[in-house]
């Protein structure tokens, strides 16, 4: 099979033949239809030391295909069905940029009917990360900000936190406000003054500026594991590290089946044209949308 690999001092992957992985028990073996694309893979692609990774790693959080091969012990899907899922070791030599991945079954879930594995391929991560961000609150109410809103994570933070009971303000970026109407957000905002929230979900990525809106003795919860906010005003920061999670990804597409969770997807690209796919999708970082890579 062909894998998409990043060496240290080559920012750009190359697309590569490597032996197939063998299944351990639990183990499911997937052909990949599509895996979404994050700018952490560009990233780590550039600076593997930043991050303490090996010489040589795959590439790929999330993805959906048909699986292939079963493990021994596995009996909670079967070979032809349709799923998606996680892939969430940055250090492994072979993730979801790859003609076929391998990942223990509870990272696996069904994708529904009515949902193609394109679109599927662009939720685990962005969901599963604002769902994991959700549960690092302390309290499961009150005035909650989400920065970034039109993004991948922002829209199904909003979604997800208005559906919990949360008042939630969206802040967006002018000009995206349109992305954000339909989320269930109080408010779409593109500046936001003074302090009034009791927490913060900073999908927007502003680290220190986010703490601004949190009333004191509130929470910040971010999404860059590695680069922590220093807290102040006896606020709580926390940030998350999206983990594989099937049996919460199983309820979570079926909200992009619906699309009562709207998923964008920016571009399709093949990953053989990895180093093309990566320079445009650096260039077009702003856009609203995920980038797909399909083998």
């Amino acid at each position: 099979m062909n894998v998409l690999v990043s060496r240290t001092g080559n920012p750009i992957p190359t697309w590569e033949a490597a032996s197939p992985r063998s299944l351990a028990p639990h183990d499911v073996r997937v052909q990949v239809a599509a895996a979404g694309y994050t700018f952490f893979d560009s990233f780590v692609a550039a600076d593997h030391a930043t991050l303490g990774l090996p010489d040589l790693i795959g590439l790929g959080f999330d993805f959906s295909g048909t699986v292939v091969e079963v493990g021994p012990g596995v009996d909670a899907v079967t070979v032809g069905d349709r799923v998606a899922g996680l892939h969430a070791d940055p250090t492994a030599p072979a993730r979801a940029h790859a003609e076929q991945v391998v990942v223990p079954v509870d990272d696996l879930a069904r994708v529904p009917d009515g949902l193609d594995l394109e679109t599927a391929a662009a939720v685990p991560l962005n969901a599963l990360a604002a769902l994991q961000a959700l549960d690092l609150l302390r309290v499961t109410d009150g005035s909650l900000l989400v920065t970034g809103a039109a993004g991948g994570v922002g829209t199904w933070a909003t979604v997800l936190a208005a559906r919990a009971g949360w008042a939630v303000d969206a802040l967006v970026t002018p000009g995206t406000e349109h992305l954000a109407d339909s989320l269930g957000a109080k408010r779409v905002l593109t500046e936001v003054h003074g302090r009034g929230y009791d927490a913060v979900l900073d999908a927007a990525g502003l680290q220190q500026a986010a703490l601004a809106p949190v009333v004191d003795g509130g929470q910040l919860v971010g999404f860059k594991p590695g680069w922590p906010v220093p807290p102040e005003r006896d606020i709580t920061v926390t940030a998350v590290t999206t983990r594989p999670d099937g049996q919460a990804l199983a309820d979570l597409l079926p909200l992009a089946a619906d699309q009562t969770v709207p998923v964008r997807i920016a571009a399709r690209r093949p990953m053989k044209d990895a180093a093309a796919a990566y320079a445009e999708a650096g260039a077009a970082r702003g856009s609203a949308g995920r980038w797909i890579l399909v083998p």
